[in-house]
């Protein structure tokens, strides 16, 4: 039974109850969590703020740096053990799992570096003036952390808003969250500061609720679905809470026919294959120039039939998705698909030791899919792709931008002019030239437009974000 984490200790839940976690790899639950409430986030919450005003909050910028780093060894060291944890509790091939761990280190690690370098400026004033910026740190955070890459996006938002000297809650999703409370019991063994960071477990709509509505809580930041997302921000809006949020995508990989076909297909493939499909930042759409589609579509499908999908410890291509009911959701899509007579062009295959009762799909990809198809607009969150040609560059910008969501691109060609035109006229947070690195770069600041949210996280733009700007006007003459 995993209880909360609060101020360095291991609390009991108020409500006694507990939520199953499930082994997706095989469909049965293997340990349980603490079901929170708002008693335990108003617990969490007042340790939180005992840190922000004493010992956590007292600290210089050069020593919460130490502490962050301090911590990023420890995490390096255990990070076999948190990759295996991760592995189990999402349903991720083990090789998937290790890069989350490596990439939670290096979150640390740049967070620890950048945190004694957040400047403010002096401002040309009037004569007699000297008119300062300082950055000060928001003060207690609130993190809601979804399933799909728990310890990446605990480490781009936790520790950025930790290095900007704020103290955190925590509130991981109920379906993959083991990761994060070993890490915070890891912070409580080399000393980390009581109160700085907090776990509390528990379903969205209590806890999580509980969380974004206190009035304790200074800012918050939000990974998940839009309609959560609109949900979060109406409720924070009730004590004027700021909130950054990072929401859906339904991201295009645009292929030019001057575009280098051997280098895309297998950024392509890994774009939607990575997680079993369940990222944010999926390379969902795949729009191609119409005198090289039909090669790309042969080229994309070779590679797709030979992927393999497994349980998470046969470290295969592709792992289970992460529930029944996301299982269920990725299904009708495809059923709605076959019944408006779109073609399978290519598809992977679930070994036949894959256990009956995880939640397996094979990576599959769809060709001729008309524009305004559900399955072109609305983020499946599932190892699917939806191709779809385009005769010029006119009509690519528009594909491109025909959803609701901007979150992240890419565009594969070798006309240099065409590459910035393409960059700066399709809609979206982030755009990879002959590239993609969906969410991936630690220093790369990350976040959508439209449907797929507001504010920035990672690199060090997520600084801004946790902290807030002062202005300081001095009358000396």
């Amino acid at each position: 039974m995993q209880k909360h984490f609060i101020d360095n200790q291991w609390v009991d839940g108020d409500s006694g109850e507990s939520i199953s976690v499930v082994d997706p790899s095989i469909g049965e639950a293997f340990d349980h969590l603490t079901r929170g409430n708002a008693a335990d986030i108003h617990k969490a919450v007042l340790s939180a703020r005992t840190a922000y005003v004493g010992a956590w909050g007292a600290m210089t910028a050069a020593e919460r740096g130490r502490w962050l780093m301090k911590l990023a060894y420890k995490l390096q060291d255990h990070a076999e053990e948190l990759a295996q944890i991760e592995s189990r509790d999402c349903g991720k091939p083990l090789k998937q799992a290790r890069v989350d761990a490596s990439a939670v280190v290096r979150y640390f690690e740049f967070y620890a570096g950048a945190a004694d370098k957040l400047l403010g400026h002096t401002i040309p004033y009037q004569n007699g003036y000297t008119v300062l910026t300082l950055r000060e740190p928001h003060g207690v955070t609130g993190h809601i952390v979804p399933w799909n890459y728990p310890m990446q996006i605990f480490g781009r938002s936790v520790g950025g808003a930790l290095a900007a000297g704020n103290a955190c809650v925590v509130k991981p999703s109920e379906d993959a969250c083991l990761s994060l409370l070993r890490i915070a019991e890891l912070a409580a063994e080399i000393g980390f500061p009581a109160g700085a960071l907090n776990i509390v477990t528990g379903y969205g709509h209590e806890a999580g609720d509980a969380l974004v509505r206190h009035v304790g809580i200074d800012h918050v930041s939000f990974t998940g679905s839009p309609t959560i997302g609109q949900i979060v921000v109406r409720t924070a809006a009730e004590h004027y809470t700021p909130v950054t949020l990072e929401l859906g995508g339904k991201s295009p990989q645009i292929v030019f026919a001057d575009a280098d076909l051997d280098a895309m297909v297998p950024v392509v493939v890994n774009a939607i294959v990575q997680n079993a499909g369940q990222t944010c930042s999926a390379g969902s759409r795949l729009l191609v120039e119409r005198s090289v589609y039909e090669e790309v579509i042969e080229r994309v499908s070779s590679a797709l039939n030979k992927l393999s999908v497994g349980p998470a410890h046969m470290d295969l291509d592709c792992g289970p998705l992460i529930r029944q009911t996301q299982l269920q959701r990725v299904q009708s899509f495809l059923a709605e698909a076959h019944a408006d007579g779109l073609r399978v062009a290519g598809q992977g295959s679930v070994v036949s030791e894959a256990p009956i009762g995880g939640f397996y799909q094979a990576p599959t990809l769809l060709r001729d899919v008309p524009l305004m198809h559900r399955l072109a607009q609305q983020e499946v969150f599932g190892p699917v792709i939806a191709a779809m040609p385009f005769d010029d560059e006119a009509q690519a910008i528009d594909m491109a931008n025909a959803t609701e969501y901007g979150l992240v691109a890419s565009v594969w060609a070798r006309d240099g002019a065409r590459q910035m035109r393409m960059a700066r006229k399709v809609r979206s947070g982030q755009i990879f030239i002959n590239n993609y690195g969906a969410g991936g770069g630690i220093e790369l600041p990350f976040g959508g437009v439209k449907a797929s949210g507001w504010g920035r996280e990672k690199g060090f733009e997520a600084l801004y974000g946790f902290t807030v700007l002062k202005t300081v006007s001095i009358k000396h003459d």
